[in-house]
């Protein structure tokens, strides 16, 4: 029953209880009346028995409010004040009294070039005014809650600063830009929070914030208000020296893992590994290894353990399951001292159907196409975002910029990057609409990775942006000025599909599938590759890459190794997913730890140190990486000899004395008085043997070294008599610069 109201319009009060009034900011709080004679303060407080307006500047009690309504409505002048002041409510209720700062009293911190910027679509750090933000508004500290839901009706936000109640802190509504905000004192780190839309059809919606930088785990994946402290970075060195440098002419061994599943702890072995343990432990292992990169699969929030992270509820929020952002940043950081790059899984391609995260937003398609032919996608069953559309342009360039600027990852890869290209990407005729021109081309999506690409690159020189492309899309690593699309890198899938289809291959037939090994140099230098041996390749019934050879155990190790000398010294930079390092026996389980076990064992103890001594080899000889996309950099010497299953190639650096010759042999049999082409008259080393005994080999090494005779062979002007081992690579380079002679002793 409504009381005597002067305070209210006719019909406010009810439109306020019923949440349709939608500009709340200009009914609550103090307001000038009376041609600014008198100031009024009104509020809506659920339960509350009375309420004082009290001043900040002295504490007195101002003026009691009255009772507008009995659901909780206040409203009174402020006795002869006509200025506006700084105030909190005291408030009793019937089992407390509390001090409330009316959120109402203050204005919206948004600032217009940053909200004309995200409606643009050009915006890059709408984390920075999106999302739950401690800042100091009006003398005050307190954290700024925005979110866009333009055809929402209203707004609220509820949580545990308001007993989750949708009708304490109802936000205010910005028409032209569709964000909504309110600036909350009252709040602390770590408090759950959400969104309450009421859509345009009148239904009430609970969304976790597209924006949070914190989450809570699954079943509830409330947002988290997140603390206030600052990371104290160390790393200013490597991001200086990172400034300077361009990868394509220097070693890049990435070392793929899945932090979840790399090592576990406890007493069950089931408890994810923390950052600190992380930081003890698997940051030395890299070093150790020899890898030059981490890649860290994605660690935005995901509720289902199974998705691996490629289906991220909380894009912008680094999953709880091994620390907290501050730990995150730590592990970076102590991977930039070590002089490790951390690259980052990134998803932009599509994103999953669970409620309380974008799907229809705001009850329509905001973030999704509305048409399903666009908007869906059949083999993940998830939802494609609609990159047309400026707001979502902004929402992915700048959680690009937020994992690059504030935990200073020093790339993105970017998954599934052909289901962005291709309209008809695993769909059947009649499933996909054509683009403006008929094609098959996503425009939007093209425009959208250039974009990407251009901008992530100017902002943070020195970094790698490197995409997941499978098919033969030209000019993915061309730079957008060439109307490229602007990516640093592609996996090279091709050369990942043929070899391993090689090695599956009998030796004995092998002679028939010799091209398969060789393919990839035909298009070798038309990108700038990764080769990728994946997590993609040790899942869904694959096996492991030593289960996918085939013969008896020695001859699976041993094909496993000659398979990694072909992949280290073949152009392209490298990336091993975790376990291959130590031929893993069974494949990938996301739910478990490694089978670390395995290296009390000697042959996966010697696949671990021939994959580091490839590492340090690399490393050492710019003639496996300076040349990686020129064809100066690459020279057969035999392709053809596909009855032996032997390759004989020569790598060479800027400076043509800096070379080695690679000899692969994918064949049981031993190969002796084999004659090899070399470019120089002068003796040759053997280097590296992957069937040294010290890896678990039979021992066939060229222990001394070989004078090269003037016997003109394989196009070359010179060359040396070896013995080639079975299964074996050996990596040979003049005697006089061998800085890896102890590698092979």
């Amino acid at each position: 029953m409504n009381v005597a109201n002067p305070y209210f319009s006719q019909g406010s009060d009810i439109a306020l209880l019923n949440g349709e009034y939608s500009d709340i900011f200009s009914l609550l709080g103090m307001h000038s009346i009376n041609d600014g004679k008198a100031l009024i303060v009104r509020c809506y407080l659920p339960n509350a028995l009375a309420v004082d307006v009290i001043s900040v500047k002295d504490g007195r009690k101002v003026a009691s409010l009255e009772m507008a309504n009995e659901q909780g409505l206040f409203a009174g002048k402020m006795g002869r004040r006509v200025k506006p002041f700084n105030y909190v409510l005291r408030v009793q209720y019937p089992l407390c009294q509390l001090d409330i700062d009316d959120p109402y009293q203050y204005s919206s911190p948004l600032n217009d070039q940053d909200v004309y910027l995200f409606n643009e679509g050009s915006q890059l750090q709408a984390y920075a005014f999106q999302g739950a933000n401690w800042l100091k508004h009006h003398n005050k500290e307190g954290v700024h809650f925005c979110v866009w839901a333009p055809n929402a009706q209203s707004v609220a936000l509820i949580g545990d600063l308001n007993h989750w109640d949708r009708r304490r802190h109802i936000m205010r509504k910005h028409p032209a830009s569709g964000l909504w905000d309110i600036f909350i004192t009252d709040v602390e780190a770590g408090q759950h929070y959400k969104f309450a839309i009421k859509n345009s059809q009148g239904d009430s919606v609970i969304k976790s914030d597209p924006y949070a930088v914190c989450m809570q785990p699954s079943p509830d994946n409330a947002s988290k208000i997140p603390p206030k402290q600052v990371y104290q970075w160390q790393d200013s060195q490597w991001l200086s020296k990172r400034k300077t440098l361009t990868s394509h002419d220097k070693p890049m061994s990435i070392y793929e893992v899945q932090l979840a599943s790399w090592r576990r702890t406890g007493d069950d072995g089931q408890s994810y590994t923390d950052y600190q343990q992380l930081i003890a432990e698997l940051v030395p292992y890299t070093k150790e290894m020899g890898f030059t990169h981490l890649q860290l699969m994605p660690i935005s929030e995901y509720p289902f353990d199974g998705s691996w992270g490629y289906q991220p509820v909380g894009l912008y929020a680094p999953t709880y399951r091994f620390g907290d952002a501050n730990g995150l940043k730590a592990f970076i950081d102590a991977c930039h001292q070590q002089d490790i790059a951390v690259l980052l899984d990134w998803v932009p391609a599509h994103f999953p159907k669970d409620p309380h995260g974008l799907v229809q937003f705001d009850g329509t398609h905001l973030y999704e196409h509305q048409d399903p032919r666009k908007g869906e996608h059949p083999d993940w069953d998830t939802l494609i975002y609609n990159f047309d559309r400026a707001e979502v342009r902004s929402f992915l360039l700048s959680n690009a910029h937020y994992w690059l600027a504030e935990f200073h990852f020093d790339g993105l890869r970017l998954d599934a990057v052909s289901s962005m290209l291709y309209l008809d990407y695993s769909r059947e005729h009649g499933q996909w609409l054509p683009n403006q021109y008929g094609g098959r081309e996503n425009l939007e999506a093209i425009s959208f990775l250039q974009e990407l690409n251009a901008r992530m690159y100017q902002c943070f020189p020195g970094i790698n942006m490197i995409a997941e492309e499978s098919t033969a899309w030209p000019g993915v690593t061309q730079s957008t000025d060439n109307k490229g699309l602007g990516f640093g890198y592609k996996w090279n899938m091709g050369w990942m599909n043929d070899s391993l289809a090689y090695l599956s291959c009998d030796p004995l037939f092998r002679r028939y599938h010799h091209g398969e090994l060789t393919f990839s140099l035909v298009y070798a230098f038309t990108e700038q590759f990764i080769l990728s041996l994946s997590h993609d390749e040790v899942v869904h019934g694959k096996g492991s890459l030593l289960h996918k050879i085939t013969g008896d155990d020695w001859q699976k190790f041993a094909t496993l190794r000659a398979y990694y000398g072909y992949m280290w010294s073949h152009p392209g930079k490298k990336l091993l997913f975790m376990g291959n390092e130590f031929a893993q026996r069974n494949e990938w389980n996301h739910n478990q730890s490694l089978d670390w076990h395995l290296l009390e064992y000697a042959p996966h103890q010697g696949v671990q140190d021939w994959v580091r001594d490839l590492n340090q080899i690399y490393s050492q000889h710019p003639a496996l990486y300076e040349l990686d996309n020129h064809y100066e950099g690459f020279q057969w010497l035999d392709c053809d000899n596909a009855d032996a299953n032997v390759l004989v190639y020569c790598r060479f650096a800027k400076d043509k004395q800096q070379h080695l010759v690679v000899i692969v042999n994918m064949s049981p049999e031993v190969y002796h008085h084999f004659r090899v082409g070399v470019p120089e008259k002068t003796e040759y080393s053997e280097y590296l043997s992957s069937d040294h005994r010290h890896y678990g080999g039979s021992g066939v090494v060229n222990s001394e070294p070989q004078l090269a005779e003037s016997i003109a062979w394989q196009s070359m002007p010179h060359s040396i008599v070896v013995t080639v081992p079975p299964l074996g690579c050996s990596i040979w380079g003049i005697a006089e610069t061998l800085d890896a002679q102890e590698l092979a002793k």
